[in-house]
């Protein structure tokens, strides 16, 4: 080992340069976040997209129940 290295010289973090972006900001998120913080952003983000899908579905029972009373059937509703 050449003198001017140490033992304990490592980075703190080696991403691979071929990490997809996800892979990239999970590493930097792990690094950053300790795990309690980690585990409530990750309940947060999946609560806005179950906000979301039920919102969805929301808008598509309604469409449907506005096409069943105004007679219309089906696909003939849809966009």
């Amino acid at each position: 080992m050449p003198p001017s290295e140490s033992v304990h010289a490592r980075p703190y973090l080696q991403l691979p340069t071929h990490a997809p972006v996800s892979g990239a900001l999970r590493a930097v998120e792990s690094f950053l976040l300790r795990g309690g913080q980690q585990t409530a952003r990750r309940n947060a983000w999946a609560s806005v997209v179950a906000d979301r899908q039920r919102a969805k579905d929301r808008r598509e029972a309604e469409h449907e129940l506005a096409a069943l009373l105004t007679g219309v059937r089906g696909d003939a509703v849809r966009e």
